[in-house]
Order: C-alpha cells, then sequence, then structure tokens
C-alpha cells in the first residue's frame, strides 16, 4: 500500500539536504502542493536593495518541480533535472516567498514542469520557470 500524499511529500523534502538549508515547508491542499520558502537573512544576494539570492528564489522553484513529480510519480527516486529556465520578474522582497508547480505533462521518460514564485500576491510572481526532468525508471518487475 502506498503511502499517504503528505507523508510523501514530507519524505521527499527531508532527503534534499538543500531544501533543510533553505528551510523550505512544504503546505498539501488537495492535489495542490505550495513550497513555502521563509524569509532568513542568509538568503539574502543584494543587502544594498534588499533582495532575495536569484539563486535562491531558482533552487526554490526547482525544488517545487522536483517535489510535485516525486510525489505525483509516487516514487522513491527524484527525477533528475535536464533543463530549467527561469526568469526573474522583479525582485525578491525580504519576506516569506511562495512557489507552486504545474506540471504539463509526464511521458514515459520526461515530464513539462512550469513554477511560479510569487511573495504576496499569487497574481503578481516574482519569477517564473519552465523546465524538462528525466523521470525514474519504474522499479516494478517485468
Amino acid at each position: 500500500m502506498s503511502a499517504p500524499p503528505k507523508a510523501r511529500l514530507t519524505h521527499a523534502l527531508a532527503r534534499v539536504p538543500y531544501a533543510q538549508f533553505l528551510g523550505v515547508r512544504a503546505e498539501l491542499h488537495g492535489d495542490e502542493l505550495t513550497l513555502v520558502l521563509p524569509y532568513a537573512e542568509h538568503l539574502i544576494g543584494n543587502p544594498m536593495l534588499p533582495a532575495l539570492h536569484g539563486g535562491v528564489v531558482g533552487a526554490l522553484m526547482e525544488l517545487t518541480a522536483l517535489t510535485q513529480l516525486a510525489v505525483a510519480a509516487r516514487s522513491e527516486k527524484f527525477p533528475k533535472t535536464i533543463d530549467i529556465g527561469v526568469d526573474y520578474l522583479r525582485s525578491g522582497r525580504p519576506v516569506d516567498t511562495f512557489a507552486r508547480a504545474r506540471v504539463v505533462k509526464i511521458g514515459r521518460r520526461i515530464a513539462n514542469v512550469q513554477v511560479e514564485a510569487w511573495q504576496d500576491a499569487r497574481d503578481k510572481p516574482i519569477a517564473a520557470m519552465h523546465g524538462h526532468f528525466l523521470m525514474p525508471e519504474d522499479e516494478s518487475p517485468s
């Protein structure tokens, strides 16, 4: 019997040391997964503004895509990133940041995912990501 989605999600995030470093936590409401990046001073990339480091925002979105795919595939293995493209739309302010992934398609081997990150309002994203991921091979016996 497969573990419930919330348990798979918690297990998936616990296996990613960088998620622990960022302090990312997950919220699951039905099928909708949102990763939350709580603000912390060590996440600032430009202290003059101050603004979140772009790599942190990109990593949050990639982690959101990988976690969404791991939960959707019900696999113990994470997909592997093939490529991602990030569009930075505005500076990330020193506040909590949220990200949500939309799985466009999961094929036999490749998945296509879009992610948006926002802070105060979801309709005002700070960044968007599009990526392709190699799905883990089915482990069931032939």
